[in-house]
């Protein structure tokens, strides 16, 4: 719990770069308004819709008594919904980052310069970005299954769906998240599992925390500037990289 507690402390402390860095967390607060607009009108779209989407899915359930029909279809729709919401995030995720590229790594250079002093020399670059806004999505819509499956369970399903949904996510959320800062680092793909697999409790608080403030109204436009500064500051710790230990890494590399 200590190890989650943690990672969760890393959003916030992304939070402390809008001190440090205005105008670069500023201006990331642009492409999640955009695309913000787009997929939150599309989420609403579906609420509005979902009740006669789930009536055309049941229609043997006409005959059945009314109180064990309105169940079912509520159920249905809860799990719906949750997981209409649960990958509506980890789509608008990829999406920002893909699209917000040059914004979001000014947040990035930004974090690396106050944190350590210094900017790997790395670069992640646009296609990148994009490759693996693919990869996230592809599995966002495995996870939001798996929730909207386990949340078709009577009565308790909607719970355990939210809860297996937030921690599913979380976790693709802070694999994500974090690739950047790690990239940088010369880790491929293989390696930044590695190092989320020995911090796995760090990084699913950390992929948690920046769930549940993406689930607020507005929660992922505000907050996505501070989950990148969070998760580069989240790598660091991770890696157990500070200012001199960067300085050596730097010299030793050359």
């Amino acid at each position: 719990m200590r190890e989650f507690l943690q990672g969760a402390r890393m959003l916030l402390r992304g939070l402390g770069q809008w001190r440090r860095s205005p105008g670069a967390m500023a201006l990331g607060l642009i492409p999640g308004f955009l695309v913000g607009l787009v997929f939150g009108a599309a989420l609403v779209g579906w609420g509005i819709l979902l009740g006669e989407v789930v009536d055309d899915w049941t229609p043997f359930a006409n005959s059945w008594d009314p109180l064990w029909a309105t169940i079912l279809r509520t159920a249905i729709a809860v799990a719906s919904f949750g997981a209409a919401a649960f990958l509506a995030i980890i789509s608008f995720t990829a999406v920002t980052l893909a699209v917000g590229e040059p914004f979001y790594d000014r947040i990035w250079r930004a974090t690396e310069f106050t944190a350590v002093g210094r900017i790997p020399a790395a670069e992640y670059g646009f296609w990148r970005a994009a490759g693996d806004s693919v990869r996230l999505i592809l599995r966002g819509v495995v996870a939001a299954a798996v929730a909207w499956a386990v949340g078709l369970v009577p009565f308790v399903g909607g719970i355990l769906g939210f809860l297996l949904g937030l921690l599913l996510t979380g976790w693709l959320l802070a694999d994500e998240l974090t690739s950047r800062a790690l990239s940088a680092r010369g880790l491929d793909r293989r390696s930044r599992r590695a190092v989320l697999h020995e911090n796995r409790a760090g990084a699913l608080g950390f992929g948690v925390a920046t769930q549940l403030c993406f689930l607020l109204p507005l929660g992922a436009v505000a907050v996505m500037p501070a989950a990148v500064a969070g998760s580069t500051l989240w790598a660091h710790a991770a890696l157990r990289e500070t200012a001199d230990a960067a300085d050596r890494r730097a010299d030793t590399a050359r």
